[in-house]
């Protein structure tokens, strides 16, 4: 099993790596809206956060050489479903004709206030 540290994106904020692979497949921790300059949550709403979570997932994405092609399944976590459709439009525009395997769920509550996150299993 290798570790993976991106760089470029945030600093994990817990006791955990970016991404561990085995065995051909990368399990991708999931990302919040982190400016991983600031290490702090973006302003701007759903929209915004949205945006910064899925270019933290495209620095881990980087560092072991894939592309949101090579995802093969992802978890979106959201903290209010009235948020899914401009969740699922960045989403969208992100993978473009690729469209991995995918789960979306309501939780009470994500890390640091984030309103968003986002996992990802990667066939690299």
């Amino acid at each position: 099993m290798e570790l993976i540290n991106a760089s470029g994106a945030p600093e994990a904020i817990g006791p955990y790596s970016h991404a561990a692979s085995v065995n051909g497949l990368t399990f991708c921790s999931g990302q919040i809206p982190l400016d991983p300059t600031t290490m702090k949550i973006v302003d701007g709403g759903i929209e915004a956060q949205t945006k910064q979570v899925l270019e933290n997932v495209g620095k881990v994405l980087a560092e072991i050489g894939a592309t949101p092609s090579d995802v093969a399944k992802t978890t979106i976590f959201i903290t209010d479903m009235a948020d899914f459709p401009i969740v699922n439009g960045i989403y969208a525009e992100f993978f473009g004709d690729h469209k991995p395997a995918r789960s979306t769920v309501a939780v009470a509550g994500l890390p640091l206030g984030s309103r968003v996150e986002i996992e990802c299993i990667v066939n690299k």
